[in-house]
Order: C-alpha cells, then structure tokens, then sequence
C-alpha cells in the first residue's frame, strides 16, 4: 500500500514538474524594433549646434528656457486644471487597471461558499379511510453545505504571459499617450502665449501709430485753415486715421480671443481669467538639435506608436497559443451535511481533486482566422510606428528651416524698417515745407506701419517656431520615463 502510495506521489510531482517545465516557454514570436531608415543628421541642421551628452537639451519644465514668469506661472497649472489633460490621465489609469487584471490570471483564484437549502421530496404514501383516499407527502430534509475551490491554470503555452505583455504594452503606450498629450497641451499654451504678447506689440504700435497721426490731422487742419493746404489733405489725413483706428479695434478682437483660448488650457472660464498686458520681455532660446536616431526614444508618440507595435507582436502570441491544449488544475474541499451538529465534522467532510485538459478539434478555422487577424494587426501597428517615424522627422526639419530662414527673414526686414522710418521723417518735413502733398505722406506712412506690424509678427512666428522646435524634439522628455510610469501602479 505505501508503495502505490509512493507511486502516486511520485506521479503528480513529475506531473507538476513537466508543468512548470513547459511554463517556461512561450508560444509567438518575440518582439524586435521594426526595422526603420534612420538618416545620420537632420538636412536642415545647417550651423545649428549639435546636443552633446551633457547638454541640458529641456528637460522637464522647458518653457523657463524663455525666462518669462508669467509663462513659468500659467505652465504649473497645466497638469492640475486642464480637462483634456485629466481625460486621458484617466484612460492611462484604466489601461493600468487592465494590466493588472491581466497579471491576476497568473495567480490561482479560490472560492468560498456556504449554503443551506430545505427541500421535499415528491414520493408519498396513499391512504384509503372511508372510499376516500388521502396522500400524505415525502420528508422535508434541510442540506447544509461549505465548500472552498480552487483552480490554477498553468500557463504551459505563454497564453497568460503574452496576455500580460499585451496589456503591460498597452498600458505603456496609453503614458506614452499622456505624455504626448501634456507636451501638446504645453506647447500650445506657449505659442499662445507668446502671439498673445505679439498681440499686446500690436495694439501698443497702433495706439502711437494713431497718436502720430492724430497728431498729423491737427497739423493738416491749421495748414487748411490758414490756406496752406488742400481741403483734400485733410480728408486724407482723417481716412488713414480712422483706418488705423479700426485695426486697433480688429486687434484687440484677436488679444481677447488668444486670451480666452489662453484661458481654457488652464482650466479656467474665460469670464475670470485676465492676463495684463506687457511687452514681450522673452529671448530665443538656443535649442540644441540630436542627432536623428535619438528622436526615437525622444518623442513619446513614437514611444507610443512603438508600445503598440510590442502589444500587437503579444497578441500574435495569444493566438498561436490557442491552437493548444489548456490545462486547468482544480480542487474542493468542503463539509455537506443535514444535521447542523454534525455539519463540521469528519463525518461530513468531502474534497476533490483533478486536472482538465481541453482541446479544441474542430471550430470552422475561427482560431486559424483570429491568428491572421492578429497578424494583419500587427503588420498596421508596425505602417502606424514608421508613419509616425516619418512625420517627426519631418516636424524637426520644417521648424529647422522655418527659424533658420525667419532669422535671415528678421536680418532683411529689419534694414528695410530703417529706411521706412528714414522715409517717413523725410516726407513729413518736406510736407510741411510745402514741397509734397500730404499723399506723398500718406503712402509712406502706410508702408512703414507694415514693415512695423510684420516685424511684429515676425517676431511671433519665430516664437512660435522654436516653441515647436522643442515640442519636435519631445520637450526633454525620454522613453526610459515609461517604465517608471507604468511601474507607479
């Protein structure tokens, strides 16, 4: 007895050994960074300085690059107020939720039970008294029951292990997600930011450019009134006024809206929220450019994209696991009785033991079907990711050259400024020396006050170019944050 009892014991510890030896393989291929055309340098660097190791490219708060306090103080309420921010850190927590659901199965999962269930049975005894004939009914018995079951799977094929890889990868993507995001929401808020004090130059160039020429109208109206000069002088003088009154108007239009927009990203109603105007007290900063193979682990879309691709090679894995057997080990153990005084006791004990193997030998080619499947999957996350790849390449070398041609833009623009209001001065003391109509000042004035607003604007767009620039280049941020993101479960 003790020798088949050996050899029983022996059995299920080679059962249990052969188990946890197939464990530790996985159906599905294992994940390899899709190949990608990497160029060795952007083509628009030109003699933009190339980032070293040791260069603090913009890391974490970036924005204080700019050195505007204003800035610094509206970027702080991004991660708190902003509702678009708040709508996808909640989906990355539900992608986390998912993971560690999916890391449960690894685990076997035990159930306790307690019942009590009065029942009658259906069998009588017929009595005949008198012709009549009674029925009297079977007995009433109350069965008690407790019960504890447990059941493990073992994951002999990789299913569960590629299905936590899935939603591991999932969720990594989904911060990935988040991290995209805060960088757009952050740098949308600079760019507004700085067309906002752009907006603020404006007004200020319009409110002298119509002092100036409120000025020139007093004047045209004395030379009238003293006969020095033409009803028609005046008339022109009071139409380039009123124009330039009017873009005044038209921009503060613009300054409200920036302001209101302003407003939404921090997560404010715009009836309460107010900046004050001011000149724009910001520099360019200097923004070192890496080389191109480094933007793959600089930009969390790409890290995005790229997690989706690892969760797609995970699921391939799913599918092929299914075209095996699954094993299920399961066991109960419980006492049943219909005497509550003897419920727990020996007596009343009962237990089971046992696995189950279950393969699937004919399904019409479903599992054939959700195989392919999978693998088309993956083959659109793997387009997804070099799509991806492309576009930030191509986000990098437009901002490249929008701010290396906008400098030479500024250089140009600049020396025709100077001569402008060389013109201006000029015209306007011939105009009172009676050698030119008030026209000839008109049309000066005209010219030098748009080379003045598209030096203004100008200097907006370069702004807002080295804003995307840094955007481009993932903001300072690196992959190597997403393991800590997803780890903080």
């Amino acid at each position: 007895m003790r020798e088949k009892r050996s050899m029983v014991y022996g059995l299920r510890s080679s059962a249990v050994s052969t188990l946890l030896a197939l464990s530790g393989c996985a159906v599905g291929p294992n994940y390899h960074r899709p190949e990608m055309a990497v160029p060795a340098q952007f083509k628009e660097t030109g003699e933009w300085r190339q980032a070293q190791p040791k260069d603090e490219i913009v890391r974490g708060r970036w924005w204080e690059l700019y050195g505007d306090p204003v800035l610094n103080e509206l970027e702080g309420r991004v991660n708190v107020s902003n509702q678009t921010l708040r709508a996808v850190e909640a989906q990355f927590r539900q992608a986390q939720a998912v993971a560690r659901q999916a890391r449960a199965s690894f685990f076997p999962g035990v159930d306790l039970g307690v019942s009590a269930t009065r029942s009658k049975s259906g069998t009588g005894t017929n009595t005949v008294v008198n012709g009549a004939t009674t029925v009297s009914g079977g007995s009433e018995v109350t069965s008690r029951r407790a019960t504890a079951t447990a059941s493990w799977e073992p994951d002999v094929w990789g299913r569960i292990r590629r299905s936590v890889e899935n939603a591991r990868d999932s969720a990594s993507a989904s911060a990935a997600d988040l991290e995209a995001q805060r960088l757009s929401i952050q740098a949308e808020l600079a760019q507004d930011y700085f067309l906002l004090r752009v907006s603020d130059q404006q007004l200020q160039l319009f409110e002298d450019t119509v002092n100036a020429y409120e000025r020139n109208l007093d004047i045209t109206r004395n030379r009238y009134a003293v006969g020095v000069a033409g009803r028609v002088d005046v008339a022109q003088a009071e139409s380039q006024l009123r124009s330039t009154q009017s873009q005044l108007v038209d921009e503060r239009v613009t300054r409200a809206q920036l302001e209101h927009a302003i407003a939404l990203l921090v997560g404010e109603a715009p009836s309460t929220f107010k900046i004050d105007r001011a000149s724009l007290q910001a520099k360019l900063p200097n923004v070192p450019v890496a080389i191109p193979s480094e933007l793959l682990e600089r930009r969390p879309d790409i890290a995005a994209a790229e997690r989706r691709v690892m969760a797609a090679n995970a699921s391939v894995g799913v599918a092929t696991a299914a075209f095996f057997p699954s094993i299920t080990l399961s066991g109960t153990f419980g006492y049943q009785s219909t005497n509550a005084a003897n419920w727990f006791t020996a007596p009343s004990r009962f237990w089971s033991l046992g696995p189950a193997l279950a393969q699937t030998l004919f399904d019409g080619g479903l599992l054939r079907a959700q195989r392919q499947e999978a693998i088309a999957s993956y083959d659109q996350t793997v387009a997804n990711y070099r799509e991806t790849t492309l576009a930030a390449f191509q986000d990098v070398e437009d901002n490249l050259v929008a701010l290396r041609l906008l400098e030479e833009e500024s250089q140009l623009l600049n020396d025709a400024l100077k001569s402008a209001r060389e013109t201006v001065t000029l015209t306007l003391n011939q105009y009172k020396a009676g050698t030119v109509s008030y026209l000839n000042v008109v049309t000066v004035q005209a010219s030098a006050l748009a080379d003045e607003r598209a030096a203004v604007t100008l200097l907006g767009r370069q702004f807002t170019s080295n804003v995307a620039l840094i955007r481009a280049l993932g903001g300072g941020w690196t992959a190597e944050e997403l393991g800590a993101a997803v780890a903080a479960e």
